[in-house]
């Protein structure tokens, strides 16, 4: 069987991207709330939140490296696998990629590290203003990538040259509000993974403190802290710092959520304007209605109408989410190929860009059962994500957690569930927009699109594709074993494992030693 390139290099961008993007929302998310966290210590010198900054400070650290790594990787693959996609883009995606590295990635990089090797080197005050710029640059990258991306799902502020687009308002490109609402989006989602990194982790400490016995539960109820002299660092600040970090992060869960799903209803109406077929194909909408499909039964993966049913749905609230009302009908698949196909063609233009795909049926529908799964899977675990934050302040209402191994099981099972949404999401959005790769925009740049066949490197065989994809699939494999060994490693130390002065008798932690960064696991 001859292997198709296109499907290949989709694989293997589609891969590295879902693997790098575990990692962003964790840096956008959590060193927010470090950045909190040691604000409030600069302004209390309260010494839970000293701890509380280390020991997140250094999970943090870990995955921004990991995510630094393996975010290089997809520099590189628009000029090798997708170099015809870099020539169509270039003038449009140079001016955001150039700013995301030259302001916010090396902004971020540089504070960054002033923070790692400032603690007790540098004033406190300039010391929590290096991770405040590390923090900010990390947002203002995420904005320019976001603006990328978003200019490929809504293209704006260019006018076709000679068949490719130049850009003409580079401020138009900027305020997309395609980008807008996609990038609040992500931060809200960055937000909740961070929120439920906290919960997880906080809960497990606090589970710990309580089957080791060094707190209790007196006949009210109320915890009863301890002392473990013994062993470093479990101490009652010890317990303070977990009790405080857990209800900072489901605090910060639950706000999260809710911007998470007014961002998403914006997004989802401006989507079902600028593409509806990626719409009508999350909700299973083959025929124009009101209705939400909440179950589809038969086989969406076959791709066609004929084949899946709705058997329970929500009257009006397709519409809802569509227009803001319960009885405008929202255009269906059999309704939006005609015109997708009278708009834009029924077969892959006779172009020497296309290859062997030249003359090929366009598909306009996307995967159904993807794009529908997809959807589902986003709203899905955010409410589980958003549910733990929830049940976690009611438990710890009096001042710490059951002492149930399955309920502590679970919270750090749920850290994964705001990844899987955000996952989700991603995926849905990006394969929702095919056949394109640059979708058009039939209000402004009707003709400023690109069809994903004609995306491909030209000089690439599928054998090259194949090797690095199944290269950087293990590359990447063996970088998820270190990540999550070393984030294993520090989570079960404890603040110790962060703050090794903590094992030194009668010692009060500081920030004035020499060896006192967060970044002493390196070396």
């Amino acid at each position: 069987m001859e292997l198709d390139p296109v499907l290949i290099g989709r694989w293997q961008f589609g891969i590295t991207t879902v693997y790098h993007f575990w990692m962003v929302p964790l840096t956008l998310g959590l060193g927010m709330l470090v950045a909190i966290l040691q604000t409030i210590y600069h302004r209390t010198g309260n010494e839970v939140y000293l701890r509380a900054t280390k020991f997140f400070g250094k999970l943090f650290l870990i995955n921004f490296i990991m995510g630094v790594a393996t975010g290089l990787v997809q520099e590189f693959q628009f000029g090798m696998a997708w170099s015809e996609y870099s020539r169509f883009v270039g003038d449009v995606f140079g001016a955001p990629l150039a700013m995301e590295a030259l302001l916010a990635f090396f902004l971020e990089s540089t504070f960054l590290g002033m923070w790692i090797f400032g603690w007790g080197r540098l004033p406190r005050w300039l010391h929590l203003t290096a991770l405040w710029c590390a923090v900010i640059g990390s947002w203002i990258s995420a904005f320019f990538i976001i603006v990328a991306n978003s200019w490929m799902q809504h293209p704006v502020g260019v006018e076709l040259v000679d068949g490719k687009p130049v850009m003409t308002d580079v401020w138009a490109v900027l305020g997309n509000n395609t980008a807008i609402a996609a990038y609040t989006h992500t931060l809200f989602g960055a937000l909740a993974v961070g929120g439920s990194f906290l919960v997880g982790i906080s809960w497990y400490h606090l589970y710990r403190r309580r089957k080791d016995g060094i707190d209790s539960v007196g006949a009210d109820g109320k915890v009863i802290v301890g002392s473990a002299a013994d062993v470093p660092g479990r101490d009652k600040i010890d317990y303070k710092v977990w009790i405080t970090s857990l209800r900072i992060g489901a605090i910060t869960g639950i706000i999260a959520f809710a911007g998470v799903s007014i961002t998403g209803d914006i997004q989802a109406k401006l989507m079902f304007e600028q593409q509806p077929m990626k719409m009508a194909s999350a909700e299973g909408a083959c025929h124009d209605g009101t209705e939400f499909s909440v179950l589809t039964i038969g086989d969406p993966a076959s791709n066609k109408c004929s084949e899946v049913q709705n058997v329970l749905e929500i009257p009006g609230l397709l519409s809802f989410l569509a227009n803001g009302d319960f009885e405008t009908p929202v255009h269906g698949v059999t309704t939006l190929l005609p015109e997708y196909q009278e708009r834009y063609g029924t077969t892959i233009p006779d172009d020497p860009r296309y290859g062997e795909h030249a003359g090929e049926p366009i598909n306009y529908q996307p995967i159904m059962i993807v794009t529908y799964w997809g959807f589902r899977a986003m709203i899905g675990f955010g409410i589980i994500a958003a549910g733990v934050c929830v049940v976690g302040l009611w438990l710890t209402r009096k001042g710490t957690v059951p002492t149930s191994t399955w309920l502590m099981r679970g919270a750090l099972l749920a850290i994964a569930a705001p990844f899987i949404a955000n996952s989700a999401g991603w995926i849905f959005t990006e394969m929702g927009r095919q056949p394109f790769v640059v979708a058009p925009n039939p209000a402004q740049l009707d003709g400023v699109y690109m069809f994903t066949q004609a995306a491909l490197s030209p000089q690439v065989t599928p054998a090259m594709l194949l090797f690095s994809l199944i290269s950087l699939t293990l590359v990447y494999g063996g970088l998820m074993v270190v990540e999550l060994k070393l984030l294993t490693k520090y989570i079960r130390g404890g603040v110790a494992s962060a703050m090794p002065e903590l094992a030194e008798s009668n010692h009060k932690p500081t920030i004035t030693g020499k060896d006192d960064d967060v970044l002493s696991f390196a070396y």
